[in-house]
């Protein structure tokens, strides 16, 4: 089997060198390399026309294509019978192609093989966000993970049999495209395929990032559940607990108010703060981390993990009005 790799691109010419050297240097080489650009104002396409003579890459520019668009042209002008898809913003391991193709070549082979990313942070800011943000190997399901786009090949015909990333959607494409791939496919999990991802640099980006990922869940309509849950927590039971603590209700009152604040930033934070030690050291793997590093980290995570709910509450209710008015077109 031909084994294609799908990337998308659009100004990304400051990361692209990292991604494209780990994949010139894997164990298993790509059969082709199909990139679509979507209409860089940078030196992106420059800086990867200077890799076609040492790897089979196709280029392609598509001024105004998203990601999905990117995607599914990348795969319409590919010859692969596997697709290997992954990001921009990431570096490879040197067996990420390997592993990942692995699977397909068993004796039960799937239609759809989940790898895997970790925070490769290059700031203790990035450290805090990605502690918070991005999930632990040891916190995955495998029959209920939804791969990123950054690490998962998948099947050709799968590919078509869903039509693809939709096409519709700017964010959270690829949920809908695992989630449409679950209703008949076969997913395998290959952790040894583990790409390295580089967390926005600051909180201004990362809100920007959380709002767009809010909006494409209220756009296609996902996790009803978990928004309700957020909106209930901040806008009741938030102000239930400041009531409780300052509204006159006396000492058994503020003791309750203290008890509940300390149980809810406990459960709010502790799965961050256990993986805040992993990805300090791939932070700072060949030197001691100082005591105000470590202080900085341990303070931004529940101002991180604050930013992000503010985030997803404002953008959710505009991916649905966005839904609501389409629906009456």
């Amino acid at each position: 089997m031909r084994v294609s790799v799908l990337i998308t691109v659009y100004n990304e010419g400051e990361s692209v060198h990292a991604l494209m050297d780990s994949l010139a240097a894997q164990t298993r080489a790509p059969d082709e390399i199909v990139i679509v650009d979507g209409g860089s104002t940078d030196d992106t396409v420059q800086r990867l026309q200077g890799y076609s003579t040492r790897m089979p890459l196709k280029l392609i520019v598509q001024h105004g294509a998203n990601i999905s668009t990117g995607r599914n042209r990348a795969a319409a002008e590919s010859t692969g019978d596997l697709f290997a898809i992954t990001d921009a913003g990431v570096a490879l391991p040197p067996d990420w192609l390997e592993a990942i193709s692995a699977p397909f070549f068993a004796p039960s082979p799937p239609d759809v093989v989940s790898g895997f990313f970790h925070a490769a942070p290059q700031s203790v800011f990035e450290v805090a966000l990605g502690a918070t943000t991005l999930p632990a190997l040891s916190d995955i399901q495998p029959e209920q993970f939804l791969p990123s786009s950054r690490s998962v090949a998948v099947r050709r015909s799968a590919f078509e049999r869903v039509g693809g990333y939709p096409e519709w959607l700017d964010y959270c494409e690829d949920l809908i495209f695992d989630l449409n791939l679950k209703e008949f496919a076969a997913f395998a999990f290959a952790p040894r395929a583990d790409v390295a991802f580089r967390p926005r640099g600051s909180l201004h980006s990362f809100y920007t990032q959380y709002y767009r990922y809010a909006r494409g869940d209220g756009k296609a309509d996902l996790w009803r559940k978990r928004h309700a849950i957020r909106y209930i927590t901040y806008l009741v039971g938030l102000p239930l607990i400041v009531w409780l603590g300052f509204g006159g209700v006396g000492w058994v009152g503020q003791a309750a108010s203290l008890v509940m604040l300390i149980a809810g930033a406990i459960v709010y934070t502790a799965r961050p703060y256990q993986r805040l030690g992993a990805v300090m050291r791939a932070y700072a793997p060949a030197r001691r981390v100082t005591l105000a590093e470590w202080a900085w980290a341990v303070a931004l995570v529940p101002v991180i993990r604050v930013v992000g709910d503010v985030a997803k509450m404002i953008g959710y209710p505009v991916g649905v009005m966005w839904r609501l008015k389409q629906s009456l077109q």
